[in-house]
């Protein structure tokens, strides 16, 4: 009898010790991905969104080129594995777009020398260079992200989104797109008086803003002549082969402003980071596949795309039109590159322009809303 409690007291102060042992590694820590180095970043250039983890070591200006004092501008930083690194080829250019300059760029933050830091984004060549652009995060090492804080409720939730509200991937899209689809329709004509509204210079209301240029030109100085503006297809209308028909290619949501040069140099190509530079278009860039426009639109050039690949999903009559990973989609009903154009969403969220715009479509021009300007998060939900 003795015996047979010495063993159910030893099997119970075990069992209190297993429970012991299960509560406190339930208690520790979820342990974080780790970051790669600069070493490895600048080895997996393959447009891919990553966190790189380095330390600030001075503000690229060319290709073999990095200040590390006398800084002139907050466009970009250079990140190394150690702070004293001096050899660019070690170095991973990190563009800093609008809203990470005011923080991390050097000439406002000259003290951010030699901080470490994770950043997170797409690996791609930056002045030519290996490099990471349009950052999603910034943050230092060890610290909490600084990534932009979601868009909250809209004043359409409750009237024209109302049966969208509270869904999400498949359900949403659907949703959106029976809302969207409703519609007045423009002749190509009437495109040319909708943009003269609808992309106003704010400062000159007898101008224009080409989207690509970001120059502002009279409306009524429209046409095909060399340093005219005509109408910019953003969804190239070749993709697809809708031409400039009533629908697709006349639905101002994705038709611009731009110069008849930079529309050319356009032309079809599919969106994605780097290329060489773009004549009478600062900040662009091109290369035998893909466009990539100046910072300050990029997110409204990834809203665009995305708009029309919900109102456009081949129910009536028009091509059902998707984004894709390609960048060489040529006349296939697709545009690239997605993962590039979810970075560019993140990265400049809507400004006043572009929300003044998606009013005026919907209150004197088509009456539809362009959703990810309304609710740029939706892009997460629809394509995670």
């Amino acid at each position: 009898m003795q015996g047979s409690v010495r063993v159910r007291s030893r099997l119970a102060a075990f069992a209190a010790l297993v429970l012991v042992a299960l509560a406190a590694a339930s208690a520790q820590p979820a342990v974080a991905a780790t970051p790669l180095t600069v070493a490895q970043a600048i080895a997996t250039q393959d447009g891919s969104s990553q966190t790189v983890r380095g330390y600030i070591v001075g503000e690229p200006v060319a290709t073999n080129t990095v200040n590390r004092s006398g800084f002139t501008a907050d466009y970009a930083i250079a990140l190394a594995d150690t702070a004293s690194e001096t050899a660019t080829s070690r170095m991973l250019y990190v563009q800093l777009t609008t809203q990470w300059r005011a923080a991390w760029g050097l000439k406002s933050n000259p003290g951010n020398l030699g901080k470490q830091v994770d950043v997170t984004g797409p690996l791609g060549a930056y002045f030519t260079h290996p490099g990471l652009k349009s950052p999603t995060a910034i943050a230092a090492a060890g610290g909490g992200s600084t990534e932009p804080p979601p868009t909250g409720g809209g004043p359409y939730d409750d009237t024209y989104y109302k049966d969208a509200i509270g869904k999400s991937g498949n359900a949403l899209r659907t949703s959106l797109h029976t809302i969207i689809k409703q519609q007045r329709v423009l002749t190509y004509d009437q495109v040319w008086d909708a943009l003269k509204d609808t992309d106003q210079d704010p400062a000159n209301s007898n101008n224009v803003i080409e989207i690509y240029s970001g120059r502002s030109i009279a409306k009524s100085d429209n046409g095909g002549g060399v340093d005219q503006w005509n109408r910019e297809h953003v969804w190239a209308k070749s993709h697809g082969d809708f031409g400039t028909v009533n629908g697709p290619g006349t639905d101002v949501h994705h038709l611009r402003p731009e110069d008849v040069t930079v529309n050319a140099d356009r032309g079809n190509l599919d969106f994605d980071n780097g290329g060489s530079a773009v004549n009478q278009c600062p900040d662009c860039w091109r290369d035998g596949d893909s466009f990539e426009p100046r910072d300050a639109v990029k997110g409204d050039v990834a809203r665009m795309i995305l708009y029309m690949a919900i109102r456009y999903e081949g129910d009536d009559g028009w091509p059902n039109l998707e984004p894709n990973e390609s960048v060489n989609n040529g006349s296939a009903p697709a545009i690239g590159k997605l993962s590039v154009l979810k970075a560019w969403n993140t990265a400049d969220p809507p400004d006043a322009f572009e929300k003044r715009r998606n009013q005026r479509i919907y209150d004197q021009w088509q009456g539809n809303r362009n959703p990810f300007v309304d609710h740029p998060e939706w892009v997460a939900s629809i394509w995670p």
